[in-house]
């Protein structure tokens, strides 16, 4: 844990490093081998309309360690955005070394700072490992359960 931990918001310089890190975690977390062309201009779209919210990177001894896109959640209860943390992965490397507790922090920084109504995220059932990490930030788990309907073929 001695090593250097900064967070800064992604660039399109770091598109490869992004879509490396989704395929990544979607082959590591559900099994999946994504198409990299769709995700490559998935990732790209972020950066072209930051309606759909950021990317930020964490860097360990200034090499890409982790990162994380923030999108919004319109609340009309609340009258504001909620944060969604979505597409979360930290390099085997540098796991357990305090990357994912410094985006966590960066993220709620912002949030704050942008008068977000809260933060938001999604965890695999089984994954009691990351759901440990989130309560320990001070996260709570919601009452509702997730479902969706696909429109395109996507599995």
């Amino acid at each position: 844990m001695n090593s250097m931990i900064r967070v800064r918001i992604a660039t399109p310089a770091d598109l490869q490093f992004l879509v490396d890190c989704n395929a990544a975690m979607a082959l590591e977390t559900e099994h999946k081998r994504l198409d990299r062309q769709v995700l490559a201009r998935g990732t790209r779209a972020v950066f072209d309309d930051t309606r759909r919210g950021f990317y930020l990177v964490a860097e360990r001894d200034s090499e890409p360690a982790g990162c994380l896109l923030v999108t919004y959640e319109w609340s009309d209860w609340r009258n504001g955005d909620w944060w969604w943390f979505q597409s979360v992965y930290v390099t085997p490397a540098a796991r357990r070394s305090g990357v994912f507790r410094a985006l966590y922090a960066d993220v709620e920084r912002r949030a704050r700072a942008a008068g977000a109504v809260g933060l938001r995220l999604y965890v695999e059932r089984g994954n009691a490992r990351a759901q440990q990490t989130y309560a320990s930030l001070g996260m709570q788990e919601e009452a509702y359960k997730m479902l969706r309907r696909g429109l395109i073929d996507f599995d």
